[in-house]
């Protein structure tokens, strides 16, 4: 790996669990849900983010993606608390937490988030996820930079009817919803379209350059060009550009994420890219282990 550019700008984080520490996203069957077993649930899952945001402070970590199990069952209609009253001293604390630490702090709903989807009850149920997300974010108190991010999701075959129902399902989320939400690139969905659609409706786009390698777009450009090109959908409000790094997992299926991080190629990301000013969501198997890992390159790379 040759020598890296100043990379003051970049920050590295993880998603969702903490190898070392109990998971915050506990959760339970539908069938046997009630509302105390749901109370103990939250309660627990708060506590252990707390232990995760602590140990983040710690080591220094100030990306994080929360897990959307935070909550159980947050946009469910089965789910009849309101957990944001009923929590909201707990989750002020936390909220207060995380803007001490300066963190960055996103969610990013599961692949049954479909905006596009030509069937009106996914449609319902994803705008229902989406605000449950905001609601969330809301809860802590943080502001629109905080965001959820999203991918296209389903009609990649007929992009144009694709833009059309997710611009019509987009028009439907709460102002909140709306202005916190930004696009992923992904297999099915490069980034040039991804692009196409995140100006149409004025939303981020975040560059995911394992997504980008499986399924490449804007031919010619190099690694920082197209991130540069995702940079021009970001506005002030919209906080510091999101960008994901992860590598193939070795005799998996295409698209599965490695167990660890690849340094080598992390090393060349960072050679690229390092000096603009990033948080970086290393989307790995051992989570904070390997952000640790990169973080001993970022700091070699400093000297």
């Amino acid at each position: 790996m040759g020598p890296a550019r100043c990379v003051e700008g970049l920050r590295v984080g993880y998603a969702c669990v903490n190898t070392r520490l109990p998971s915050s996203s506990r959760t339970l069957r539908l069938a046997g849900m009630t509302s105390e077993r749901l109370r103990e649930l939250i309660e627990a899952n708060l506590a252990a983010l707390e232990a995760i945001l602590r140990w983040n402070e710690r080591e220094g970590i100030r990306v994080f993606r929360l897990t959307s199990n935070l909550v159980p069952f947050g946009s469910h209609p089965a789910n009849g608390l309101e957990w944001w009253k009923e929590f909201a001293p707990r989750l002020a604390e936390l909220g207060r937490q995380m803007r001490a630490g300066a963190m960055s702090i996103s969610t990013h709903p599961g692949q049954f988030t479909v905006l596009s989807s030509a069937r009106p009850d996914v449609v319902e149920a994803a705008l229902a996820e989406l605000e449950y997300h905001d609601r969330l974010l809301e809860a802590f108190g943080l502001d629109q930079s905080h965001k959820v991010v999203l991918h296209v999701g389903s009609g990649a075959a007929d992009p144009d009817q694709a833009f059309v129902r997710f611009e019509a399902g987009f028009q439907g989320l709460s102002l909140g919803a709306a202005r916190r939400l930004v696009l992923e690139n992904d297999e099915r969905w490069p980034l040039e379209p991804v692009l196409a659609l995140a100006e149409r409706i004025a939303l981020p786009v975040v560059f995911d350059l394992f997504h980008h390698q499986l399924a490449p777009s804007l031919h010619g450009l190099g690694l920082r060009d197209l991130v540069q090109r995702a940079a021009e959908t970001w506005q002030e409000q919209d906080g510091r550009q999101e960008v994901h790094f992860s590598t193939q997992a070795a005799g998996k299926r295409p698209g599965a994420h490695a167990d660890e991080v690849d340094l080598t190629e992390f090393g060349r990301f960072v050679d690229e890219i390092g000096d603009l000013p990033l948080d970086c969501i290393i989307e790995v198997k051992d989570k904070e282990r390997s952000v640790l890992r990169a973080q001993e390159l970022l700091l070699h790379a400093r000297r």
